[in-house]
């Protein structure tokens, strides 16, 4: 699987209450939670994203409460991946279970800016940044995980699989 798009950069500690604030978290819509995707930290972020876009990020993405909304909300927006350096560790479960992708790569990290154009292959791990020509190397996924997340995510993955 591949994925191509633009960057969106932010920064450490992005925490969930920025991705979706909770004074939307009344509705399980998820257009409507990707109506306020970053809101609170990008206010463009919603009227810039395009399908296929990537958030490139530095250390702890996804911190704070365990609330799935936060990777629904950035999936449904049309990110097709998340990069960063660490994640927390429930929005990192989360983000496989909804069939969002999510990688770690330091190095990428370090060179992708915001805007840059990349893509990802997430049957090998590499991370290619189009507009510098800087080629990274992240662990790919088993192949176990790349079938749940091409599926769209846990519930879609087994509703499809024979239960003995």
């Amino acid at each position: 699987m591949h994925v191509e798009g633009s960057v969106f950069r932010y920064g450490d500690n992005v925490d969930t209450d920025v991705i979706i604030p909770a004074r939307y978290l009344n509705t399980a819509n998820h257009k409507e939670l990707a109506a306020h995707c970053m809101e609170d930290i990008d206010s463009e972020f919603v009227k810039r994203v395009k399908a296929g876009d990537i958030i490139v990020a530095d250390r702890n993405f996804g911190c704070g409460s365990s609330r799935e909304h936060a990777p629904i909300a950035i999936k449904e927006s049309g990110v097709s991946c998340v990069i960063a350096r660490s994640y927390a560790r429930i929005f990192y479960r989360n983000s496989i279970n909804i069939g969002l992708p999510i990688l770690e790569c330091e190095e990428a990290c370090d060179n992708i800016k915001a805007g840059d154009r990349v893509t990802v292959d997430f049957d090998t791990g590499t991370i290619t940044n189009l507009t510098s020509g800087q080629v990274f190397q992240s662990e790919p996924f088993p192949p176990f995980m790349q079938e749940l997340i091409a599926s769209g995510g846990l519930a879609a993955y087994m509703a499809g699989k024979e239960v003995n």
